[in-house]
């Protein structure tokens, strides 16, 4: 709390997100552990979109889903992910 009172830390918001990222991994590594080896992994961007799209609404914003239509257009999930893995923002 000092870090964000002090004026030299991350917004609240930043810190949301990060945490929300955090602990999405650490369920997903604990529900899925036998998918896993003992290494560092990035966070599947299906998660990643996830933690966005809760994140929207602090921002003023909603989201629109595709139509069945769009996502066999586009050859993706209507669900996501919406970017491919090797993608970096």
């Amino acid at each position: 709390l000092v870090n964000l009172g002090c004026a030299t830390g991350h917004p609240s918001f930043v810190m949301s997100a990060s945490f929300t990222n955090q602990v999405l991994a650490q369920i997903e590594l604990w529900t899925k552990y036998e998918n896993y080896e003992n290494k560092v992994y990035v966070l599947p961007k299906s998660l990643d979109e996830k933690v966005a799209a809760l994140h929207l609404a602090k921002l003023g914003v909603s989201l629109t889903r595709l139509s069945k239509q769009q996502a066999d257009y586009i050859g993706i999930s209507a669900d996501g992910p919406y970017k491919p893995e090797y993608y970096r923002y």
